[in-house]
């Protein structure tokens, strides 16, 4: 098969690694399976562009996607219903899709499992026809990512730290939601700190990323954390992956859903999906859309 790697050299572990190098070592290793490899290094605002050059060229069997979960998702967005095979390199901070497709974390050895990997179906979510992979949320995630989003960091740790800064100002001053959610199944309203949206169920034990990505489902989490004490509990028991056990959490399931603001207000909602944040709208159409998407994984 013939790969063709983009590499964002300004994205998280990217920025620090010896690309040159990197890219050679991975050269070496892929043609000893009977491989080829080119690779593309760009910056951060190119990266679109030239993910969509690699889907449309004929000649490339496998897009390596160097980068975190907006590197992934973007990816998979241009690449979902499309013959293209999507490989996600773990150069993040999470990693969670990644985690999912249980590629190893370390970008060497994220490669080498590509050179003897496997192709496989998995899912993708939308919201408004925009694609993601792992999760749209509101409430309490979106303001900790724009409260993040606002500080100064440099590096993946700088990155950490920032996070940790925003959770506490949003555990002590946390939002507030006022929505319903038509299911294919029932309507359920909801005025709480906090809903997230993912693409299939998370698993249990882990950081919040799911186990299969084929189920054909979404999972819907709302907290009924409301306290401080309540919130601390309820983010500690989603860092360990404590789902069953959480009495903070409501948990649905459904192939499809309408996510609707109740109420006027002056500012909208903010959201955040796969990581980047904007502005909620009205009425937001959230779908699965399964095995449309095809990547390559360990064998």
């Amino acid at each position: 098969m013939h790969f063709v790697a983009v590499l964002n050299k300004d994205g998280g572990t990217l920025r620090t690694t010896d690309l040159e190098a990197f890219v050679e070592r991975s050269r070496e290793r892929f043609a000893a399976e009977g491989h080829t490899m080119d690779a593309v290094i760009v910056a951060g605002r190119e990266l679109v562009a030239a993910l969509e050059r690699a889907s449309k060229d004929e000649s490339v069997d496998v897009v390596i996607a160097g980068g975190g979960d907006g590197t992934a998702s973007t990816a998979a967005g241009i690449m979902m219903n499309t013959d293209r095979v999507l490989a996600i390199l773990p150069a993040g901070t999470m990693n969670l899709f990644a985690r999912s497709l249980k590629i190893p974390l370390g970008l060497d050895a994220a490669m080498e499992a590509f050179a003897t990997g496997r192709v496989q179906q998995v899912d993708i979510a939308s919201a408004n026809g925009k694609p993601f992979v792992h999760q749209f949320s509101i409430g309490l995630h979106a303001k900790l990512v724009d409260m993040r989003d606002k500080m100064k960091y440099g590096s993946r740790m700088g990155k950490m730290r920032a996070s940790m800064r925003a959770a506490f100002t949003t555990i002590i001053q946390p939002p507030h939601v006022n929505v319903s959610i038509i299911t294919d199944s029932s309507e359920i309203v909801a005025r709480t700190t906090g809903i997230g949206i993912s693409n299939n169920l998370f698993g249990e034990g882990h950081l919040p990323y799911a186990d299969r990505l084929d189920q054909g489902i979404l999972g819907i989490y709302i907290t009924t954390a409301r306290t401080t004490a309540e919130i601390i509990r309820f983010l500690l028991n989603l860092a360990i992956g404590r789902w069953k056990k959480n009495t903070k959490v409501e948990i649905h399931q459904t192939s499809a859903l309408l996510l609707k603001v109740r109420g006027k207000r002056r500012k909208p909602y903010r959201c955040v999906v796969d990581g980047e944040t904007s502005n909620l709208a009205r009425e937001t159409s959230i779908k699965i859309h399964p095995l449309a998407l095809k990547v390559l994984v360990p064998t």
